[in-house]
């Protein structure tokens, strides 16, 4: 039997990283593995994973993703390797890569060879220099801003395919159209915006982890570099409303792109947002495949590859549960939800509170997804609208002008060089008021 469909997110270097940012889940991780002496990827593992990834997947185009801690950390020959096995054993299959990095190593080599094979790069980076070096910072405790613009020119300067990855944090999340203003006029035409939500318990777990997963049973607080549940909502919701009215079709941002598919009544791209889960998982340094990579715990160890096939693991029991879980554990107050269509609980990391009525398995971010998703609703509806005619969903600019303007002639009169109403930041003489 053919072995589900399913993503792994390699880390070859485990969590070895270069930085110390503050809000990292994935540092501490380094205490699953006291009596490890070299980080990096072992040759036999790695050609093992690459043939085992290749062999189990059912389609022609294989992606391959990388990541850490810090992956350039391997130098840039470890990729030529990885590069070389791929091509061994493809037989026939295309092959795609692509790695997160931080940024701070990348120069005119690796941006060479990135270019050469066809690498898609996720580059960290929250912002302008404030917000960025709130918690990106070295293990020196020194800011980072400066070197990983550096990096983001080398990755321009030789033409590569990247997409900036934000985490969106208690710092940044008050500075919504700063970041994203940022962000798009630097050259990223692809913008991740992720939540950080982590809870810290007061006593560590007998592996000496202290950021706990969400059915941790003793006490736990979430961080103070958390994002709240309602700033998130604004935060997106902000952003939202500068792109739905300028950047549609030129400045393409994750979360806005699956909401349209999952208001055109297609499955999610983005696990979080689909009805189970379980079909993305996460590969050690060592071979240990487990179910996600937010799920780096020892219950959740599925094996280790180097006595395991993939193909095997992925389709476990244990795995199927774990991804049928999301589904299965969703609170009744979510099962009501007027946006469950595009929320399902999200991810299951952050599904740690209770529900007004008591039960658990609550989402963190629930108040603010709900703001958001009620608050794009009415654009979706056209977006959708238009691709079921068969026309552009960037025609939502021109609607959302209108509406605008009718907005602003309902309003109270403004002054011709008065900011106008509509909120676009002109004078009213020289934005709505020429056709009022």
């Amino acid at each position: 039997m053919a072995s589900p469909a399913f993503h792994i997110l390699a880390k070859p270097i485990g969590p070895i990283c270069n930085l110390d940012c503050k809000y990292c889940f994935y540092l501490e991780k380094e205490v699953l593995y006291p009596d490890t002496a070299r980080w990096a990827m072992a040759s036999e593992v790695l050609e093992t994973y690459i043939r085992q990834y290749i062999e189990e997947q059912q389609t022609d185009l294989i992606h391959f993703a990388w990541q850490g801690g810090e992956p350039t950390l391997l130098g840039v020959d470890y990729f030529r390797r990885v590069v070389e096995l791929q091509k061994q054993y493809a037989h026939g299959k295309r092959i795609e890569n692509a790695l997160q990095t931080n940024g701070v190593l990348l120069d005119d080599s690796w941006c060479q060879f990135f270019a050469e094979n066809g690498f898609l790069i996720g580059i960290s980076i929250d912002g302008p220099r404030e917000q960025h070096d709130a918690y990106r910072v070295d293990k020196g405790g020194q800011p980072t801003f400066a070197k990983v613009m550096r990096g983001l020119e080398a990755l321009k300067r030789n033409g590569v395919e990247f997409n900036t990855l934000t985490t969106v944090h208690r710092k940044n999340a008050d500075h919504p159209l700063e970041v994203y203003r940022f962000l798009r006029e630097h050259g990223s035409g692809h913008m991740q915006f992720i939540p950080i939500v982590e809870r810290v318990s007061r006593q560590a777990t007998p592996e000496g982890l202290t950021l706990v997963a969400p059915d941790f049973p003793e006490a736990a607080e979430v961080s103070a570099w958390s994002v709240g549940p309602r700033q998130f909502g604004r935060f997106l919701s902000t952003i939202f409303d500068e792109w739905v009215r300028r950047d549609v079709g030129r400045t393409f941002v994750q979360l806005f792109d699956v909401s349209l598919e999952m208001w055109c009544g297609m499955a999610a791209s983005l696990c979080i947002f689909r009805p189970t889960c379980g079909s993305a998982m996460a590969i050690e340094h060592n071979g240990d495949l487990y179910s996600c990579d937010h799920f780096v715990y020892p219950g959740h160890k599925l094996g280790n590859i180097m006595e395991t096939p993939l193909g095997v693991m992925a389709g476990s029991a244990q795995q199927v549960k774990f991804g049928s879980d999301k589904q299965d554990t969703l609170p009744e107050y979510c099962r009501r939800c007027e946006v469950r269509f595009a929320c399902n609980g999200e991810c299951p990391k952050h599904r740690f509170l209770k529900t007004p009525d008591g039960e658990a398995g609550l989402n963190y971010l629930c108040a603010g997804y709900k703001m958001f998703f009620n608050h794009i609703d009415p654009y979706m509806r056209f977006m959708a609208a238009e691709l079921r005619s068969q026309r552009a969903p960037a025609n939502v600019m021109a609607w959302t002008r209108l509406q605008d303007e009718e907005k602003a002639r309902a309003a109270a009169p403004a002054g011709r060089n008065d900011p106008c109403p509509c909120g676009s930041g002109e004078k009213f003489k020289r934005c709505c008021g020429r056709s009022a």
